[in-house]
């Protein structure tokens, strides 16, 4: 990902947090002819490997898992992004830009056929997604009935091996920032305005 050095993250703190934060991400592969992407919900091991570990499971009959080898996949995780007008500049000439923030993870993916090491994946997954919700799911089924659909799906586990963060919430100029930050806030936009929180944080 191309990054300048004022929008480089590198803490990996602050990584992990923004992928756990926005954890519905894209896998990216390559069969050796052409690329796929199937948008997949992941849950982050931020203390297995150097880099921590992802896990999340596809439709069996998608055909991306039969493509995985030793070689490194991309999993892209997105936050909030917000179109800028050189309007709300306080200097000029400005033309328009985009406010964003990604991060990419790289690693190497493997198939998770241990049943019970798969039940418990999808254990915590779902631990992951329904904690904090007023009247959760406590995620018990019948085994027979989770057996019956685990077959028809594909446990992942990837371990991370780089990892590339952009925030790019208008760093290189300070004096347009806070003009910026002001029209976001005030956009009836929810993206807008969560853009806005993320430079807020962020400068």
């Amino acid at each position: 990902m191309y990054t300048p050095g004022h929008f480089k993250i590198e803490d990996l703190g602050t990584l992990h947090a923004f992928m756990q934060r926005h954890s519905f991400a894209t896998l990216v592969t390559h069969d050796g002819n052409l690329p796929h992407a199937t948008h997949l919900p992941f849950l982050l091991n931020p203390t297995q490997k150097s880099h921590g570990t992802l896990i999340s499971h596809m439709a069996r009959a998608n055909p991306q898992w039969s493509h995985f080898t030793k070689s490194e996949v991309l999993v892209i995780f997105t936050g909030p992004h917000a179109y800028i007008s050189p309007a709300w500049y306080a200097t000029e000439p400005n033309v328009p830009t985009w406010n964003y923030t990604a991060v990419h993870a790289y690693g190497i993916p493997r198939i998770i056929t241990q049943h019970d090491r798969f039940a418990q994946m999808l254990h915590d997954l779902v631990e992951f997604y329904e904690s904090g919700r007023p009247n959760r799911w406590n995620g018990e089924l019948p085994p027979e009935f989770r057996d019956g659909l685990m077959k028809g799906i594909v446990g992942i586990e990837i371990e991370i091996t780089r990892l590339e963060g952009k925030f790019k919430l208008s760093q290189n100029r300070p004096q347009d920032a806070p003009g910026v930050i002001s029209m976001l806030q005030n956009s009836t936009d929810q993206t807008d305005r969560d853009t806005a929180k993320m430079m807020q944080e962020t400068l």
